[in-house]
């Protein structure tokens, strides 16, 4: 398994450390969203804020391909540097680093009721925006279940780099949707709520300039071009515990996804799963 460090590198973990590699192993601003909400959506008028952070860790194929990459990376001789890798190996890593987005992030949410059980909400994690509507049903004995259609961006400028030389992170964007179906129980008095479901998507991103200014000159070199598309579907579970208006939730997706593009003009395909853990504070009002 492979997941971010804080000064951008990258750390193979063993299974058993999975958890810490997913709480303090991982670099800023990786390409998970959770959804990190119960099944049960909000009165008219009530509000949710949520604040914590997500992680995003990729493993088999995706680990693989970016350890590949990694262990190809270019030197030139005497200390020149060399021309940037074409082969379908380094493409993999590359579309693995821009699309997957291995790291950990900033988490801040907010939701809210807008009648016959209906909710929408925004949330965003340093990479990306995720705006989403939602209704849900309810069911015998304090159950829920939910369906849910979100769109989200990946922002230009908001990540990190990778380890990988010529694969510019910090100039990628895009869009993507997924669709999301909850089934959820909640306590009597809200003491604690849990949550699991099924979740599928699409994101599509790009390296390249993007300047206001038509016309305007840019300094330096343009960035290595890369252009990936990512489907993925998996399942989640998760819970939240407190009192009245705060608690605290966590919550772990687990996702198979099939990346394709082309970096350098160089062609690839890669497929793996990928773990997005969770956590944050509500607030309720």
């Amino acid at each position: 398994m492979v997941a971010g460090r804080g000064d951008g590198k990258l750390l193979s973990v063993s299974p058993s450390s999975l958890t810490l590699a997913a709480l303090v192993g991982a670099s800023g601003c990786g390409g998970g969203i959770p959804l990190l909400h119960p099944a049960q959506t909000l009165p008219l008028g009530d509000v949710r804020a949520a604040t914590g952070f997500s992680g995003n860790i990729v493993t088999a194929g995706f680990a693989n391909a970016l350890q590949s990459a990694i262990n190809e990376e270019p030197s030139g001789s005497g200390g020149a540097p060399s021309a940037p890798r074409t082969d379908s190996t380094y493409a993999r890593g590359a579309l693995v680093a821009a699309s997957a987005g291995p790291g950990l992030a900033p988490f801040v949410a907010a939701r809210v009721g807008i009648g016959s059980k209906v909710e929408a909400g925004i949330g965003y994690t340093g990479r990306a925006v995720r705006l989403d509507l939602r209704r849900s049903f309810d069911l015998p004995g304090r159950w829920a279940l939910s369906v849910g259609a979100a769109g989200s961006a990946a922002l230009y400028g908001h990540q990190d780099g990778t380890e990988l030389a010529d694969v510019d992170v910090g100039q990628m964007h895009g869009v993507g949707a997924d669709v999301p179906v909850l089934l959820g129980y909640q306590s009597d008095a809200d003491l604690y709520l849990l949550w699991f479901g099924a979740r599928g998507g699409w994101e599509h991103v790009d390296i390249s300039e993007v300047t206001s200014e038509p016309g305007a000159t840019e300094l330096g070199p343009a960035p290595i071009a890369l252009s990936a598309t990512r489907w993925w579907a998996g399942g989640l579970v998760g819970a939240a515990v407190g009192f009245r208006h705060v608690h605290v939730a966590m919550e772990l997706d687990v996702d198979y996804a099939s990346i394709s593009g082309s970096y350098n003009q160089t062609h690839a395909q890669v497929a793996g799963v990928m773990l997005t853990p969770g956590t944050a504070l509500w607030w309720k009002f």
